[in-house]
Parts: structure tokens; C-alpha cells; sequence
């Protein structure tokens, strides 16, 4: 069975606003290692359409399965607490509901009158209001209602398609996050169930097996209270070692060097120059992964995060542990790294934890931005 070609292979004016729309929210969300809660994630979203579709203000709405209730889940332009307590739900929104039943993009504009709940009157006023139906294969995750900026006048067909396809991906990325959330949560369910399989198969089988032999009445010879020490110590080793498992991943075998990976970034750093300060010692197999994530982590974070025009990575060994040291100029008052770490460098801090380490971040002299990462030779 074979695949009919379109007439025409050259994109129309709706695949072209159709890309458009989807590069504007992959280019909003991209670099979000800032650590996005619920509502952060689609108040970025809704900041995404604010943008690309010349809004004033947007509101994204969604259904939650758990409460079964249409919430506010983010907006932008307007503060949420103003919808805390209002009853919210299609059956009081038929605009809405139409949006999401017809699948289009809906605009009333005055002299129409928008069918609100009188208790969002207030906040909707005498201005047109655009109504995206956040819907893909016949699911509907939410609406979102936009109001245009001032001096934006009625939609036309592009900016239709536009808001549409926006409304796909929106779609698109409300289940993705969900599914993640849930996939999540049965990793963290399973991590928990391994561990209680553990403890229960070792630690408390080995600890009944010592309270049997404790049980009996009268003393025990030496050569019995010796096992029941010795089994005890087992046990707590036993137990030691359940609750000294790794927080989260380690990161993952390269199948490169770190010598290697410098020479990598600095071929594709564009406009950043990537020089080592010294020579650089021998890594640990073991350390490895560890080391090039943390070095990739600052090349990424100085390319995005700042203005930085020179890199200067230096790496070296005291003792027994090695030491990585990445600093970069151009350091951008109130950037994203100047008060808040990204999710990447939580994520390498905890990587060195595993490992026995310690990974250190923040600004130093002028506008230089260093991380530094400190760990043990062997094991941790």
C-alpha cells in the first residue's frame, strides 16, 4: 500500500505559519534548566502565544482529571489569584466550549457580547477575547483565552492557523509533561518497592533469624552470642548500604575522554573560545562521565546564560582527588545563573554527590561565573 504524493511539494502559507508556531514554543521552552513548577511550565507557555500571536494577556485553562475540575493552570499579563475560589467549567463558557467542540479558533469582538459567568466580567472588560481549544485526537486538555494587544485588529486566516496549530502543541506538551509526571512517579514507586524488597529479604530476615536464636531461655555460650554479634553487624551494614542509594542517575558512559571532549567544544563553540589552562592530568575511567557532563554543563550554561567570550577549563589532581575547574566572562547582571541554578547544575551536583563529590557554582571577580567540581580518586 503505497503513499499518494501531495500536488504540490512546496509548503503553504499554513505549513509555513504551522512551523512557526511550533519553533516560537520550542525556542520558549529551550534552556529551561530553571527548575519549572506546574504553574511556571504553562506560564511560559502562555507567555510563548502572548508573543508569537501579538497578545495582551493569555490564560490557559485545563481539565484535571484527579479533581475533575477545569483549573487555571498558567497565565500571563494577569495574575492568577484573581481566579482563585470562581467556579470555572464549560458549561459556563459556551465560547469555550464551541472553540473545543467545532476545533477552531474562535474571536468575539464588541459589539458581541462575551457569555462569561458574571464573575469574570470584571476581569475580561469591554475588549475582544480569542478563544485557542487546546485539543488533540478528540481529547480536550484545556482552552486557553487570549486578549489581543491593542493595536492588533481582527484575526486574519494566518494568524487563525497560527493560534490553531499553537493550540496543538500546547496539546501536545500538556500530555507529554503529564506523562512524564506519571512515568516519574512509578520510577520513584519502584525505586521505593526495590529498596522495601531489600530491606525485608536481607536486613529483617537476617535480624529474625537472631531473635530466634535470642528467644530461648537461659545464656548463651560464646560461640552463639558471636553469630548474633556478627549477624547483628551484617545487618546494619546491610542496612547502611539500602539507605546510602544514589538520589538519582549517574551520568552515562561517554565512550570518549575528556581531552577529546574538549577538543569537540571547542570546534563547535561558536563565537566562545574553549582553552585549558595547563596540562590536564589523567581522568579515572570511573570519572569520566562525571567529569565531561559537568564540563558540558558550563560550556552550555556560559553559551546561554551570558556574553561570554572566552572559556578557560583547568584540571588537575591533588592527593587523591580531582579537581575540574570551568570559568567564563561576559557574566550578565540578573542572568538566569546570577541568582538561581538551572535544573543542569542540580542535576551535576547530585551526579557528584553519587560520586563522593562535590560540585561548587557561582559568580566570582567582575564578570567571571566558575563551577568547580572537587572529587575523590577511587572509591568515594
Amino acid at each position: 500500500m503505497g503513499i499518494t504524493p501531495a500536488s504540490d511539494p512546496r509548503p503553504g502559507p499554513g505549513t509555513a505559519y504551522a512551523r512557526q508556531a511550533i519553533e516560537a514554543l520550542v525556542a520558549g521552552l529551550d534552556g529551561a534548566e530553571v527548575d519549572l513548577d506546574h504553574a511556571g511550565f504553562y506560564a511560559r507557555l502562555a507567555q510563548v502565544v502572548a508573543v508569537a500571536g501579538s497578545m495582551k494577556r493569555t490564560i490557559i485553562f485545563l481539565y484535571d482529571e484527579v479533581t475533575r475540575r477545569v483549573q487555571v493552570a498558567g497565565a500571563y499579563g494577569i495574575e492568577l489569584a484573581q481566579f482563585s475560589g470562581l467556579p470555572i467549567s464549560l458549561e459556563l463558557a459556551p465560547d469555550a466550549t464551541r472553540a473545543l467542540v467545532e476545533d477552531r479558533v474562535i474571536e468575539v469582538r464588541p459589539p458581541q457580547v462575551h457569555q462569561i459567568p458574571p464573575d469574570f466580567t470584571e476581569l475580561v472588560g469591554d475588549h475582544p477575547l480569542i478563544y485557542v481549544p487546546i485539543a488533540a485526537a478528540g481529547r480536550w486538555p484545556g482552552v486557553m483565552i487570549a486578549e489581543p494587544a491593542p493595536d492588533a485588529g481582527p484575526l486574519d486566516e494566518e494568524r487563525r492557523d497560527m493560534l490553531w496549530t499553537l493550540g496543538k502543541t500546547l496539546a501536545l506538551a500538556s500530555t507529554a509533561r503529564r506523562a512524564t509526571y506519571w512515568g516519574e512517579r512509578a520510577r520513584e514507586l519502584e525505586e521505593r518497592i526495590d529498596l522495601a524488597r531489600d530491606i525485608h529479604d536481607q536486613v529483617v530476615q537476617r535480624l529474625f533469624g537472631v531473635s530466634m536464636a535470642l528467644s530461648p531461655a537461659g545464656s548463651l555460650d560464646d560461640a552463639a552470642r558471636q553469630r548474633c554479634a556478627d549477624e547483628v553487624g551484617t545487618a546494619l551494614e546491610e542496612l547502611r548500604a539500602a539507605v546510602q542509594r544514589p538520589l538519582g542517575r549517574a551520568a552515562r558512559p561517554t565512550g570518549t575522554t575528556l581531552a577529546a571532549e574538549l577538543e569537540r567544544l571547542r570546534g563547535m563553540s561558536a563565537g566562545v573560545t574553549v582553552s585549558v589552562d595547563g596540562e590536564l592530568p589523567p581522568v579515572p575511567e570511573s570519572l569520566e562521565p562525571l567529569v565531561q557532563s559537568v564540563l558540558s554543563e558550563a560550556v552550555r550554561n556560559a553559551q546561554k546564560h551570558a556574553q561570554a567570550g572566552a572559556v578557560v577549563v583547568r584540571a588537575l589532581r591533588v592527593d587523591n582527588t580531582f579537581i575540574l575547574e570551568v570559568e567564563n566572562d561576559g557574566v550578565r547582571e540578573g542572568g538566569a545563573t546570577a541568582n538561581t541554578p538551572g535544573m543542569g547544575l542540580k542535576l551535576a551536583a547530585l551526579e557528584a554527590l553519587h560520586a563522593g563529590g562535590l560540585l561548587e557554582f557561582g559568580r566570582r571577580r567582575g564578570d567571571r561565573w566558575q563551577i568547580r567540581l572537587a572529587v575523590p580518586v577511587g572509591e568515594p
